[in-house]
This record gives C-alpha cells, sequence and structure tokens, in this order.
C-alpha cells in the first residue's frame, strides 16, 4: 500500500542522525586534503596554484572510467533512437551540471528539448538559489519522475557528488520500478553507494581543496563526464559531420554565421552560396551541407539523409 504524504514527511524528517553523520565522515569528499591544510595562510597566486594542481588530477581518474562511459553513450544512443529519453536527476551544484548539459543539446545539436532534460531538488528556483533540503527526501525525487512521465524507454542518469543524496536515489527507485536503464554518476568509489544500476560511473577525484566543497574538483570531473555521453551520443545518431556540429539550430545570429561558416570550409563555397543554400534548405544545416556536396536539390538530399538516418557520411556514399 502506498503512504500517505504525511506518514512520508514523518518517515523521511525522522532520520538516523548518527548514520547520516557516519556515512559523511566516511565520505573521501569530505575528507581533509592535506595539500591544502595551510591555504587559508596563503596569498591569491598561491591558492590558485593549489586548485589548479588539484584540478589536473581530475582528468586522469575521469580516464579510469572510459569503458564505462562509453556503455553509457551507447546507452543513450539506442534509447533516442527508439524515441526515449536522458532524463538526469541531481541536488545543488550536480543537479544544476545536469540542467546545464541538457540546456545546450538543443542548440548544439538539433535535439527537441524534451529530448535530453534536466531536474533538480527544488526545481527552478534551485537552478539560482540555493534550496538546500530539497535534496533529502526520496519521494521529490519519485514525483519528479512521476511529473516527468517517465516510461521504459527513458534513460535515467542520478547524478551525486556523494553517492547519497535522497532525492536522486528516489528518482532511481522509481525509474527502475517503470523498467528504465539507470546510469549513477558519482565521486566517490561505487561501494560507497548503496543502489543498484545499469551503469555506475564513480569518478573518485578524492578529497577537495577546500574539504566538502564538490562544486570544485567533484563538479569538474561530472561535467567532464556529461560532455562525452551527450557528444557521444549525438555524434552516434549522424549529429556530427567530420568534427563539426552540423546539426545546430540557429536560434541566434551566432549560430545563423556558424551554420554559413561550416558550409563555406566543408564544401569550398563563397558566403553568398551558403547564404543561398541555408535559405533554400529553410536553414536545416545538414541538408543545406548535402546540397553543397552533391549539388542535389533540397528535396533530393532531404531524402538521402532520411534513408541514410541522418548521416552525411552515409549519405554521401550512397547517393547513386
Amino acid at each position: 500500500m502506498e503512504e500517505s504524504p504525511l506518514k512520508l514527511f514523518i518517515l523521511e524528517n525522522n532520520y538516523d542522525k548518527e548514520k547520516l553523520f557516519q556515512q559523511l565522515k566516511n565520505l573521501l569528499t569530505e575528507q581533509r586534503n592535506p595539500d591544502s591544510m595551510e591555504i587559508d595562510l596563503a596569498e591569491s597566486e598561491e591558492i590558485v596554484k593549489l586548485i589548479n594542481k588539484q584540478d589536473l588530477t581530475v582528468a586522469e581518474s575521469v580516464s579510469k572510467k572510459l569503458t564505462r562511459i562509453a556503455e553509457a553513450v551507447e546507452l543513450v544512443k539506442n534509447s533516442i533512437e527508439r524515441g526515449g529519453r536522458l532524463l538526469y536527476f541531481g541536488a545543488g551544484t550536480s543537479g544544476r551540471l545536469g540542467v546545464l548539459d541538457a540546456a545546450e543539446c538543443p542548440p548544439t545539436f538539433g535535439v527537441d528539448p524534451e529530448t535530453v532534460r534536466g531536474f533538480i531538488a527544488g526545481g527552478k528556483e534551485a537552478m539560482f538559489t540555493a534550496q538546500e533540503d530539497a535534496e533529502d527526501y526520496e519521494s521529490n525525487g519519485v514525483k519528479d519522475i512521476i511529473k516527468a512521465g517517465v516510461t521504459n524507454k527513458d534513460i535515467v542518469c542520478g547524478l551525486a557528488a556523494s553517492g547519497r543524496t535522497p532525492y536522486v536515489h528516489g528518482a532511481i527507485k522509481e525509474a527502475i520500478k517503470r523498467g528504465c536503464k539507470t546510469i549513477f554518476v558519482t565521486t566517490v568509489p561505487a561501494d560507497s553507494v548503496n543502489i543498484d544500476v545499469d551503469i555506475m560511473i564513480d569518478v573518485a577525484v578524492g578529497p577537495e581543496i577546500i574539504m566538502g566543497s564538490t562544486r570544485m574538483k567533484s563538479a569538474t570531473a561530472q561535467k567532464m563526464v556529461l560532455n562525452m555521453i551527450t557528444t557521444g551520443a549525438m555524434i552516434r545518431l549522424g549529429k556530427v559531420y567530420e568534427n563539426v556540429m552540423v546539426d545546430l539550430m540557429l536560434t541566434n545570429n551566432k549560430l545563423k554565421e556558424r551554420a554559413k561558416r561550416i558550409i563555406m570550409f566543408l564544401a569550398d563555397k563563397d558566403y553568398q552560396e551558403a547564404e543561398r543554400l541555408l535559405n533554400l534548405a529553410d536553414g536545416h544545416v545538414k541538408t543545406a551541407l548535402l546540397m553543397a556536396l552533391t549539388g542535389y536539390d533540397r528535396n533530393k538530399c532531404a531524402q538521402l539523409l532520411e534513408k541514410n538516418d541522418g548521416f552525411i557520411r552515409k549519405a554521401l556514399s550512397n547517393r547513386s
């Protein structure tokens, strides 16, 4: 039987304080960093050198998890191909990183805003002003999963530097009930995380330069991982030709000019011709580029792209 809202409130507010204290005490991200014990005495240049030295270790930590990140890329790509979505759930800095990554996918890769979405404990207000207690309840994560209409086509990715955020655990548990594939990105070792997911990406960055400040190395590591997941999936979905993003949305003047430049250097066209082709293609960059590369009209290029799953290279190879 489903618990009443009042009973859930009582259960979740009567948390085991001693248990939580011990969990935090043992987390790597909550340890003191021996390299920064006297940072409070340092001058500005020494402070930034200490921070930079720690930041240099993040990429190495991420590199140890590339196999799992690649598995996540493939999982997301397969989900989007069958009409599913990538949904991030996080709190605080982790949640903001998920929202940021999701927000950048439509202009960069031309996907629908619903394809990649970010959810943060506390809702939109939490993006700009910390809503610290919103993360303390698993029920909040469950509610956001329900509001999002999550189905078994979707991928739910939990983001929690500490690995223990109740909001994120609630979202993951509800996603599993709905038959979703799940990913978890954390910056503590997997054995510190008490949840089962399909892909665990545990990038153990070690103690922060300022104890417990996971907006630093932990956030940098998570940003790197999310960049890889969405960029990798979009490449696998044909959103990139060579190393150029050719499915961008022309939502502002900068992107309109970038699109013209892309056609100019990839197809060796002048500015006026690139602009003409973009206009003929109604601003669809891949269609305009294929027109420039083949000399075919808009309709034929659109058909070629459709037959070849949106991949420019495949369309060029199969145009005969």
